[in-house]
């Protein structure tokens, strides 16, 4: 049974998917947030087979909440309502690790505006797949 993973954003929401064996975590895609962005997380989950959905929720190093894990929330509510199993987890760290990750492995600094956007959206799968790596290992 596969599981997808979320990190949201204000911006790009990214995706990560795990393997049949719900061992191993990859990352997916990106999809753009807005109001329609749990439409789209269901899509991807019910075409990649996935039959639950971690989604992030961003807490402050303190452990305390504010806007964004409100929004978190919210889009999780959304996927639920349309008949997922949604899982909430705690996402600190996911897009430091991501970045660091991408840095080590010899991604190169970009140098223009559409390289930048690449980077940001390779950084948001690679955070949900660290998030859904974390997950895994949990259970």
């Amino acid at each position: 049974m596969r599981i997808l993973a979320v990190d949201p954003g204000e911006v790009r929401v990214g995706l990560a998917l795990s393997d049949e064996t719900g061992t191993l975590a990859s990352p997916l895609a990106t999809i753009a947030a807005g109001p329609d962005a749990a439409l789209r997380v269901e899509a991807a989950a019910r075409e990649s087979g996935a039959a639950t959905v971690v989604v992030g929720l961003p807490r402050r190093l303190d452990g305390s909440e504010g806007a964004e894990a409100a929004a978190a929330r919210s889009l999780a509510a959304g996927i639920e309502a349309r008949g997922m199993e949604v899982v909430l987890w705690d996402e600190r760290m996911t897009s430091r690790i991501a970045e660091r990750t991408l840095a080590a492995g010899g991604r190169r600094r970009p140098r223009d505006r559409r390289e930048r956007e690449a980077r940001r959206a390779a950084v948001d799968a690679a955070a949900a797949a660290v998030l859904l790596q974390s997950y895994l290992d949990r259970r």
